[in-house]
């Protein structure tokens, strides 16, 4: 069965990624990103719906569903995918408006879609959907210097049970993907190396984003008597289990 499925950072990296493969399946795919001319120029390559959004922002937010809700009458799968970064820093040197950037898109960001899609879906016939959180690697071990990053990460863990529980009654299904080290836009800097536990720099392997993309499709295919709660998809070598 063809899905109507919703996709935040849609214009580059993992994003994109995993709107071309949806589109490749046959679904109906609704593209967001704040970049409305990289995000425009993807969706008419895949034949999506693109609406910029800036999921920072609950009225941007509202506008998104409500287009949605016009376009296609409802939505069964929402990857919350959209977030941002600062540059490695030490804890006590790192600026309220950095928090605060980090913060507002990684964590307030996912709230305000997954809360959008949680009132779509629950008011739809029939009801229910999927929502698919990014977490990261760092939802659970954290690198030196990513202060705002990872707190925003481990929240996404909490959020991500939290609306599972909550969607229970009805037959919304919520997982998250702990991704690490894909190649994308985000990661380019480990070509020069990045912080490691014992001090050092180090450069990292990292995986083809397609494997990603294809990850978040299974999961959003699923029936929704079956739920992936957490899935963590990784370089097989980056520097994740092991001592650091």
């Amino acid at each position: 069965m063809a899905l109507i499925a919703l996709i935040t950072g849609a214009s580059q990296g993992i994003g994109l990624a995993t709107a071309r493969a949806y589109a490749q399946a046959g679904h109906t795919v609704v593209m967001a990103a704040r970049n409305a001319e990289k995000l425009t120029m993807a969706a008419q390559e895949l034949g999506a719906h693109a609406v910029p959004t800036d999921v920072s922002n609950p009225a941007s937010v509202a506008a998104l569903y409500k287009e949605i809700g016009t376009a296609h009458g409802r939505i069964d799968v929402v990857f919350n995918n959209a977030g941002t970064n600062v540059p490695p820093q030490d804890v006590g040197e790192m600026s309220f408006d950095d928090w605060r950037k980090v913060v507002s898109v990684n964590l307030d960001g996912a709230f305000l879609i997954a809360s959008g899609a949680v009132r779509m879906m629950k008011t739809q016939d029939p009801q229910g959907g999927r929502i698919i959180n990014n977490g990261s690697i760092s939802a659970h071990t954290p690198r030196p210097g990513s202060a705002a990053y990872t707190a925003s990460k481990h929240a996404i863990s909490g959020l991500t049970k939290t609306i599972a529980l909550d969607g229970r009654p009805y037959s919304i299904a919520c997982g998250q993907i702990d991704i690490g080290n894909t190649a994308s836009d985000m990661t380019a800097r480990m070509a020069a190396g990045v912080p490691q536990a014992d001090g050092s720099t180090k450069t990292e392997p990292t995986m083809d984003v397609t494997h990603v993309a294809q990850a978040v499709l299974r999961m959003g295919e699923l029936p929704l008597d079956v739920n992936i709660l957490t899935q963590t998809i990784m370089a097989t070598t980056m520097p994740f289990v092991g001592r650091g």
